[in-house]
C-alpha cells in the first residue's frame, strides 16, 4: 500500500514517464513481504532501452524492471535507495521520507 503522495504528484511523475524522462516517485510504503522497508522509489521512463541504460549505471539488475506499461519503472529500496537518491541529488525525497 502506498502513501504520503497527492494526485498533483503522481500525475507530474507519470507525465515524466509517458514523455520518456527518467522520473522518480517516492512514497511511503507497507508490505508485509518487507516488513523493515517503510519506503519506496518508483524510477520511471517509457523509453525501456534509456530505463535500462539507467539501472546498468546505476548497479541495478535491468530484470528487476516493471514492465507496466504504460509506466514501466524500477523500485528502489533498502540502503540503495537513499544511496541513488544521493547521487542523483534528490535531496528533497530524502529529507521528506527521513532517509537522512
Amino acid at each position: 500500500m502506498a502513501f504520503g503522495i497527492n494526485r498533483a504528484e503522481l500525475t507530474r511523475w507519470k507525465q515524466a514517464v509517458s514523455a520518456g524522462e527518467i522520473a522518480f516517485l517516492t512514497h511511503y510504503w507497507i508490505d508485509k513481504r518487507y516488513p523493515e522497508i517503510t519506503t519506496v522509489t518508483k524510477v520511471g521512463c517509457s523509453d525501456l532501452p534509456r530505463l535500462r541504460e539507467w539501472c546498468r549505471k546505476h548497479g541495478l539488475p535491468t530484470r528487476y524492471i516493471h514492465n507496466r506499461q504504460p509506466f514501466p519503472h524500477f523500485d528502489l529500496m533498502g540502503p540503495k535507495q537513499a544511496e541513488i537518491l544521493r547521487q542523483e541529488g534528490l535531496w528533497e525525497h530524502l529529507e521528506r521520507f527521513r532517509m537522512l
